[in-house]
């Protein structure tokens, strides 16, 4: 390139000293650098006689100008002219002839004794010695674990040149940009940007050129030599070696048993990705989610995530992608290696072979007669779920129920519990829907 190629000549006695004139026609109004001596900065410039007439530019080449500032790579005056410029800045410079090519001149360019005029706006400042820049915009309140190498992570992101030119953003494709870190995928300055990062974190990341496309650019949207700015939305990340992660929220007490492989669970829950967006709740259907677990009814997460839950409890559920719905995801609500987080409330569980549960609260003392098969009896009841919600009692009658037992005129797991009853005596019955009112249920 002119500028950036050919040195000032040897020049004998100017006279009197004249320096560059710089006019700092736009200054942005924020300048978080400037341009000093041995800084690598990337410009464009229209160059002009007195008349107007054009001798260079580097618009018309198609590609800016990059170069060291103060080695004498440049002609002085440009040298002079671009030290303390801010990026965004603009600058007409009026180069006298001694600061520019002096009475030689440029054969068939640029005459002998010519003074040079500038216009330049400067894109872009760095240094050998720069390192990533990451600013910290906004962060969640709760972070339990943060980005590490060879985490998988989903993040959005807008890419700029440091002049504000966008290149690239992931909103404009409508999906995460998903990847490795750490392992060689990304530039090395994501690499490092991303490290330490909470699910829900907003950073602004500045990466000098050697830390991201250097001398090379990329393709016809990043200039060589060019510094990038990425304003990253991590979404999501997990380790491919991650279990499920369990957070107990609630645990009644007491808890007389812990749900385990081959029981039948009812349970309410919200499911949410990990960014907060809800994909999908029982309570919006009103409905329990009712299956086995351990048997593979649900994802592996689940199946793994509600073994030893008690009646009542309340648990969040954090599944990784490969014990959830993987690279494919799930619809159009969960994406491909999506972490899926389940706030859970267990509302009732059995085990197919449960027989009823009979807990005597008082039995009289005394009693040489107890109920037995075909005997007609009359009792008091109330009735509920074993959340506690309540079904029915006989209190709300005039009479007490009447049943002759064995007769099939009340389900199955009472007509058992109503076996080997004192006249006087209180019970306590858990009667499994096998013994009750099965899938069906029973009407109000």
């Amino acid at each position: 390139l002119l500028l950036g190629t050919l040195r000032a000549p040897a020049l004998g006695d100017p006279g009197p000293l004249e320096d560059v004139v710089i006019d700092r026609y736009y200054i942005p109004k924020i300048c978080l650098r400037e341009a000093q001596m041995g800084d690598f900065v990337r410009y464009h410039y229209n160059g002009t006689f007195k008349d107007g007439k054009k001798f260079d530019s580097s618009y018309n080449r198609g590609a800016t100008v990059a170069g060291v500032v103060g080695v004498g790579r440049l002609i002085t005056g440009m040298d002079r002219g671009l030290q303390g410029m801010c990026v965004n800045e603009r600058r007409h410079l009026i180069v006298p002839p001694h600061l520019g090519y002096g009475s030689i001149g440029v054969a068939g360019l640029i005459p002998p004794d010519a003074t040079l005029y500038f216009d330049v706006v400067m894109l872009d400042i760095w240094n050998k010695n720069d390192k990533l820049q990451v600013t910290t915009l906004s962060k969640p309140e709760r972070c339990n674990r943060t980005v590490e190498n060879s985490d998988f992570v989903r993040y959005h992101y807008n890419g700029t040149l440091l002049d504000g030119t966008p290149f690239d953003s992931s909103y404009s494709k409508g999906s995460t940009y998903d990847t490795y870190v750490g392992t060689g995928w990304l530039i090395k300055g994501m690499d490092q940007g991303l490290l330490g990062m909470c699910a829900g974190e907003k950073r602004s990341i500045i990466i000098p050129p050697f830390l991201a496309y250097g001398e090379k650019g990329y393709g016809t949207v990043i200039p060589p030599q060019a510094s990038l700015v990425f304003s990253v939305l991590l979404v999501d990340f997990h380790n491919p070696k991650d279990g499920v992660f369990l957070e107990h929220l609630e645990v009644p007490e007491p808890c007389k048993r812990r749900a385990v492989t081959g029981d039948f669970v009812r349970y309410h829950y919200n499911g949410t990705l990990m960014d907060g967006t809800l994909f999908d709740s029982s309570y919006s259907r009103n409905q329990t989610y009712n299956t086995y677990i351990g048997k593979g009814y649900i994802i592996p997460g689940m199946d793994q995530g509600l073994q030893g839950v008690c009646v009542g409890e309340q648990r969040r559920v954090v599944i990784p992608p490969h014990l959830a719905y993987g690279e494919n995801g799930a619809g159009d609500k969960i994406p491909g290696s999506a972490v899926l987080i389940f706030d859970v409330h267990v509302v009732d569980f059995h085990n197919p072979a449960d027989p009823v549960e009979i807990d005597t609260v008082f039995r009289p003392e005394g009693c040489n007669v107890t109920t037995r098969h075909r005997d007609f009896v009359r009792y008091h009841y109330n009735c509920s779920l074993l959340d506690g919600t309540r079904l029915f009692s006989s209190h709300d009658y005039e009479k007490p129920q009447e049943v002759t037992l064995g007769t099939n005129k009340v389900i199955e797991g009472l007509n058992s519990g109503l076996l080997d009853m004192c006249v006087g005596e209180r019970r306590v019955l858990i009667v499994p829907p096998h013994l009750g009112h099965g899938e069906s249920g029973g009407r109000g």
